[in-house]
């Protein structure tokens, strides 16, 4: 009877522990499946139970909420590879629940997959056949966003701000950290609160993990009420309620060792030196402390003489030091600036070809007197570039200052620009469809490490197909940096009462409200691969097909179901269509009318390189030359900007009204 007793009382134990487990649900996201074409084998499924099992086995350690493994021989194909990865606040306990919970759905959903990751809202579970250890990808990526947050604009960019500040503070301090992980929160009204969430695998370094989460969080809209990006090596989240459990987070831990405390003096003639000591000292720092604090007062006063001089650190000083180059160096090797020596003219002046005494190669951009780039915009430019590396981007050798002569010298890039081959009938021919790709995904490069990737935030503000110079193998270089504006860290966007910039080209924000961002330059980039992909400029359409630009034209077409017949007709038999209609269909993204709809250059680069990325349906671009009054390209500039700004607009500084 007792043993019939211990029976039913082990029976009802195991039924309710069991009941217990699978009555603890958690809440699916989704999930990547990935069945490459090499076939597998057996021993590849059994390594694979063998690898999950290990992962959801009472001996792995949840208390850190990661742990990798490795099943099968190196190299091979039957070798796998798998981690998992715990929200840091959740308990142990959970970690493993849901780790156990993921095993078993990640055989039901990627039965037969030799790579798969699928998210929760607890946990992480991967595996692959590659190694995927220290690895940063960006594939199986998934985003969520909730609705907006508001109809009012000024409220959607304060909010904007604060979620941005906050997730990038958050970001950097989940790369800082041992286990890569990181909560904040900040107030955004007095009844709501701001919650945010970044983690990274544990196992990657620094700058990856820093870099994986600035992607996660430029990859969502943070006008939203709340949104989270999951990559398979991080994810970041923001809401406006606690989605996390603030008590279950552990602060970081204490040094290993701390150093031993001195003891306090003894008294007597120890005690009595160490006082004489503080006398003598402190006065001494006073006085120092004072007269810094005078000589900064006295700078910062000799600085306000000018508030429209530019502001150099030293860094700066020292890089116009090392560029500056003799002027009569430059006569001569551009032949004293010969007719035979120009290759271009821009917006501030012309451009020559010169050969220096060494035998290298420049491009000399001799800015005219009358170009209205006065010696801020100059040495604007000289700073600005000269800090920038990028392959995608011009690169400044050095400049000259003589007189009222100022001139910069760049590398030389043999092939011109852009709209030299674009615009012209007899140069098309030789930018198939796969050269033009090239180019627009080196131009999202060369901008996206403009916006994100440099040691400061650029805004070009310029960007049109003639400032597009290619190389000797056509790759992209952006050039033309006498415009750029250097945003702070945590800054989003300025406004300027000075609209500078290429007519046809510039954002409607910019134009009509003095309106910059990151998103200006979105804007320009969306215009620039309409043009790639059509061969023709933004305004070749002002007399034809009832359309003032080419922007209208393709969103008519577009609206049409006909977005193919935009395709240059040179290119349209030797392409693959479905690409060139998803560039099409992301051009017209960059170029809505409402900044904040428009994708960012990271998402860009994502919609570009994966087709995996789904894109959302564009809104109708911003018209803001709809209704020309007149012929007179300056009379529908000045019709189009007047009528919204109530101030002057300097023409001047205008580069030019349409593109070269």
């Amino acid at each position: 009877m007792s043993s019939c007793a211990s029976f039913i009382f082990f029976f009802l134990f195991s039924f309710l522990t069991s009941f217990r487990a699978s009555a603890q649900t958690f809440f699916f996201i989704q999930h990547y499946c990935l069945n490459t074409t090499i076939m597998s084998s057996n021993t590849f499924f059994t390594n694979r139970r063998t690898l999950l099992s290990s992962l959801s086995s009472l001996n792995a350690s949840y208390s850190t909420g990661f742990q990798n493994a490795t099943v099968g021989d190196a190299p091979g194909p039957d070798r796998v590879t798998g981690l998992f990865l715990c929200r840091g606040d959740i308990t142990p306990e959970v970690c493993r629940n849901c780790v156990a919970f993921a095993v078993n759905d990640t055989l039901n959903r990627c039965p037969n997959d030799r790579e798969a990751v699928i998210y929760y809202d607890e946990c992480m579970l991967r595996y692959s056949d590659r190694n995927i250890l220290s690895t940063l990808t960006y594939d199986g990526a998934w985003t969520m966003m909730n609705g907006n947050i508001s109809t009012n604009q000024s409220q959607i960019y304060r909010f904007q701000d604060l979620v941005s500040s906050t997730m990038n503070q958050a970001a950097m301090e989940a790369a800082n950290s041992s286990r890569k992980f990181y909560t904040m929160k900040a107030n955004w009204t007095q009844l709501q609160t701001l919650y945010v969430l970044a983690q990274c695998t544990p196992d990657l370094m620094r700058v990856d993990c820093l870099s994986c989460l600035q992607y996660s969080i430029n990859a969502m809209a943070l006008y939203k009420i709340g949104g989270r990006t999951l990559y398979p090596s991080c994810n970041s989240r923001y809401e406006l309620y606690n989605f996390y459990n603030e008590t279950a987070i552990t602060p970081p831990l204490p040094p290993a060792s701390t150093p031993p405390v001195s003891p306090p003096p003894r008294p007597g003639k120890d005690g009595n030196s160490n006082v004489l000591v503080v006398a003598i000292v402190v006065p001494l720092i006073v006085v120092v402390l004072l007269f810094i604090a005078g000589y900064c007062f006295l700078a910062k006063r000799a600085k306000k003489t000018s508030d429209t001089a530019p502001a150099f650190d030293g860094d700066d000083i020292t890089t116009i030091e090392s560029l500056q180059l003799d002027y009569r160096t430059i006569q001569a090797a551009t032949n004293n600036y010969s007719e035979t020596n120009k290759i271009g003219r821009g917006g501030f002046g012309e451009v020559y070809k010169g050969t220096l005494s060494n035998g290298t190669e420049v491009a000399v951009k001799r800015l005219s007197k009358s170009s209205g780039q006065g010696e801020i915009e100059f040495k604007n430019e000289v700073i600005v570039v000269a800090k920038l590396q990028h392959r995608n981007l011009v690169r400044l050798l050095g400049f000259s200052l003589d007189g009222e002569e100022r001139v910069l010298v760049y590398e030389y890039v043999p092939n011109k620009s852009l709209d030299y081959f674009l615009f012209d009938p007899a140069k098309q021919g030789e930018l198939d469809w796969t050269r033009r790709y090239k180019i627009i995904l080196g131009i999202v490069r060369g901008i996206l490490y403009l916006h994100q990737d440099s040691r400061l935030t650029i805004i070009h503000r310029d960007l049109k197909a003639s400032n597009i110079l290619l190389d000797a193998d056509l790759n992209p270089k952006i050039a033309d940096f006498g415009m750029a504006r250097i945003f702070g860290m945590d800054q989003t966007q300025e406004n300027t009462s000075r609209i500078v910039g290429t007519f046809g080209y510039m954002a409607p924000e910019y134009v009509i409200h003095g309106h910059f961002s990151v998103k200006s330059d979105v804007y320009s980039f969306g215009v620039l691969v309409l043009e790639i992909i059509s061969g023709k400029k933004n305004n070749s359409f002002y007399e034809t097909d009832g359309a003032h630009d080419l922007v209208t034209h393709a969103w008519r077409l577009w609206s049409n179901g006909t977005a193919i017949d935009l395709v240059d007709p040179i290119i349209i038999d030797n392409c693959q269509k479905s690409e060139v209609v998803r560039c099409i269909h992301i051009g017209l993204l960059c170029v809505q009318e409402d900044p904040v709809e428009r994708p960012v250059l990271s998402t860009i680069f994502m919609m570009l390189t994966s087709n995996t990325v789904t894109l959302p349906v564009p809104q109708q671009p911003g018209f803001f030359v709809q209704n020309r009054p007149g012929n007179d390209p300056l009379d529908i500039y000045q019709h189009t900007t007047t009528k919204s700004v109530p101030r002057s607009i300097d023409d001047d500084s205008i580069t030019e009204l349409y593109p070269r």
